[in-house]
């Protein structure tokens, strides 16, 4: 117990060094260990790569195995791993706490818990309710020793409301979360007046045309994640090479293949 306080706190520490925290989305242990060897000093897990290995869409993984894959990565590697825990597979707040209770139980150093109920027709939970969820999943958090992030998810089901964003970002740090992220903010001066808003760290998701790690670091952002980038960048290569093999009949793709293959039998070679 003892080590694991120590890699949560060392996880939280990171998010106060002197650049924001460059935190990818491995989607499973081999690509945890990969990345963990090129140099990258946290992980977290992604919902949609996940997913994805099991031949579904984001939102389609159950606690019981979001948390089996929690450990999965947290054992193949060194470095502090954050879950991501969608909506906490539950919507109330006990359910929630017992979640974050479990997740801290896998070894993990921090997890996220959404307010985005995963309805289609209602996919936002009133902010009263989501800031009772934060407050639970917060005081789980505190008992088990890991790091919370609690994110607003208006900007990823078409909820341009930059106000109720900050307003609800605002309330989860007042009720605990150690981290505020808005995945889908994606203009500077919204992520910016987010940043002076709140007095926790906020995380951002690297979207294609946003602002540079450079430019999130001159406004205070504190971390960085990817969320399924890499796990698509992935799954985009093995698209590529099979057209071509399909369609050309060429072998191309093995220039990058060896790229992956020197790299992995870097990452995988037994630790001395």
């Amino acid at each position: 117990m003892t080590q694991l306080r120590a890699i949560a706190q060392r996880f939280r520490d990171l998010h106060y060094s002197d650049a924001p925290l460059l935190m990818p989305n491995p989607w499973d242990a081999g690509s945890a260990r990969l990345l963990e060897s090129l140099g990258f000093a946290a992980l977290a897990t992604t919902s949609s790569g996940h997913a994805a290995t099991l031949a579904r869409l984001d939102g389609g993984v159950e606690r019981d195995e979001a948390l089996d894959h929690a450990r999965q990565l947290v054992a193949a590697v060194d470095v502090p791993v954050s879950a991501d825990l969608e909506n906490g597979f539950a919507d109330d707040p006990e359910g929630v706490a017992e979640t974050v209770r479990l997740a801290a139980a896998t070894g993990l150093a921090g997890c996220s818990i959404e307010d985005s109920t995963q309805r289609p027709d209602d996919p936002i939970y009133e902010r009263a309710l989501a800031v009772e969820r934060v407050t639970a999943a917060a005081e789980a958090a505190s008992a088990g020793g890991i790091v919370l992030t609690a994110r607003a998810e208006n900007h990823l089901h078409g909820r341009a409301d930059l106000t109720d964003t900050i307003a609800r970002l605002q309330a989860y740090a007042d009720a605990g979360a150690d981290v505020v992220f808005a995945p889908g903010l994606s203009e500077l001066d919204d992520i910016r007046a987010l940043v002076e808003s709140v007095g926790v760290p906020v995380s951002v998701l690297a979207l294609p045309f946003g602002p540079t790690v450079e430019q999130l670091a001159e406004i205070g952002v504190r971390r960085v994640s990817v969320g399924g980038g890499f796990a698509y960048a992935a799954m985009g290569a093995v698209v590529a090479a099979a057209d071509e093999l399909l369609n050309q009949g060429t072998y191309g793709f093995w220039v990058g293949a060896n790229v992956g293959r020197k790299a992995v039998k870097a990452a995988f070679a037994p630790k001395k």
